[in-house]
């Protein structure tokens, strides 16, 4: 299978604080790890070192193939309504309409194609963030905490997002602090490192 992430013998440092080191993982088509652990054990700021982000203070990353991004930011206008601003991102990632359409359908936010960003609550922001990746058509996603702020229909959306991604080749770097009921799902304790 091919390796679309590759992290080898990666060390964070942030600030003066060694975060982790000697860390190592491959992500190949179809996989998914989930990294789980306490607040401040470095789950975002892997995820952070897989998309270029940060540096890593030792190691290196290698990625074969775009990522896509979830974060504690939205990166949605918050004045435009919500299409619009995600057809900024199209634009960015050279997607059709119809391919946001879809997305949009997947995570049930048509209806609120029309509201401004700003007008969204905590979970519609999240699944329109989730629209922004499933769009992209990058075979990597990287997720930090992609649950917050969902009700359980959204997380089923998102989980099953998160599978056919996989089925059709896609990895995913998932950072949570729940469980999301993803089958086959790999787990790395990041706590288990400091």
């Amino acid at each position: 299978m091919t390796a679309l992430l590759r992290l080898g013998d990666v060390a964070c440092i942030r600030g003066d604080r060694l975060v982790f080191e000697n860390l190592s993982l491959t992500l190949r088509a179809g996989s998914a790890l989930w990294l789980r652990g306490p607040n401040g054990a470095g789950k975002s700021s892997l995820i952070r070192l897989a998309a270029g982000l940060l540096r890593p203070a030792a190691g290196t990353v290698e990625r074969h193939g775009r990522c896509a991004l979830i974060d504690e930011a939205a990166a949605l206008d918050a004045e435009l309504p919500l299409r619009r601003a995600l057809d900024f991102w199209a634009r960015v990632d050279t997607v059709d309409g119809h391919t946001v359409d879809r997305a949009m359908d997947e995570m049930a936010l048509a209806p609120l194609a029309e509201v401004p960003v700003s007008m969204l609550s905590t979970g519609q922001r999240k699944r329109a963030a989730m629209v922004r990746v499933v769009a992209s058509g990058a075979p990597i996603w990287l997720l930090d905490e992609p649950a917050n702020g969902m009700d359980d229909a959204a997380r089923a959306r998102l989980v099953a997002a998160i599978v056919k991604h996989r089925a059709n080749g896609g990895a995913v770097l998932l950072a949570s602090h729940f469980a999301l009921g993803i089958d086959d799902l790999a787990e790395l304790d990041m706590g288990a490192l400091t």
